[in-house]
């Protein structure tokens, strides 16, 4: 756990052994969270290890437990497009290995450093983003990344050294040596990596498309 240096503010929860290793997370949105057990195996068998379930989908907190029960340690599944503090205490008290949520809202990010599982906040300017981390948040997520390029770490760590991004929203499949290489502690991913898997479409190419994604972190990494 890194300590803030803002005195009497939470420790900042660290990202997963996970996350740190596979440097990916799918955000997973389809008609009901039933449609996600074959969709998050298929990730799974492709190196992508990570799974953010966002509730924008209907009946995330009833299927959580079971997904859990399911995967067990072989993926870490957390909850996304989180906006109130109530939904965030939900995923928590489910057992959701992190917390994302797609705006800078000081109750979530509290409830989460209060009982030391990973937050990720999002935001685009730096006023927002550098909120988040002020209150603890394990990383930021800029979002809509793909308006500002992963030129906007660097820019970033300029009046902000320290600061952990997970780039959020357009970022492609290609678009991930790119931000690897600019430093973000990982990448997240919905509809290019996820394709047409819940209308349907083929797991076995969702999986090639997964193992595609931890080559080119893989790669990225390598050449650091």
């Amino acid at each position: 756990m890194l300590s803030l240096e803002n005195p009497g503010t939470a420790s900042r929860p660290a990202p997963s052994a996970i996350l740190r290793d596979s440097r990916v997370v799918a955000v997973l949105r389809a008609r009901h969270a039933k449609d996600y057990s074959p969709v998050i195996e298929a990730l799974r068998d492709g190196g992508v290890l990570s799974i953010e379930l966002t509730l924008s989908t209907p009946g995330v907190f009833e299927e959580l437990p079971l997904l859990l029960e399911r995967f067990g340690e072989s993926v870490e599944i957390g909850v996304g497009t989180v906006t109130t503090a109530a939904e965030a205490e939900t995923a928590l008290d489910l057992g959701a290995a992190y917390v994302v949520t797609p705006i800078t809202e000081p109750d979530v990010i509290t409830a989460c450093t209060r009982r030391g599982v990973p937050v990720f906040p999002g935001g685009l300017t730096p006023t927002e983003l550098h909120t988040g981390w002020k209150l603890g948040a394990t990383a930021v997520k800029v979002f809509p990344a793909s308006t500002v390029g992963p030129g906007y770490i660097s820019q970033l760590r300029g009046p902000f050294p320290d600061i952990q991004v997970v780039p959020s929203g357009g970022v492609n499949i290609e678009d991930v040596p790119a931000w690897i290489r600019a430093g973000a502690l990982a990448v997240s991913l919905g509809g290019p990596l996820l394709g047409d898997a819940f209308k349907g479409g083929s797991l076995t190419e969702l999986t090639a498309r997964a193992r595609r994604v931890r080559n080119f972190v893989d790669e990225a990494r390598e050449s650091l």
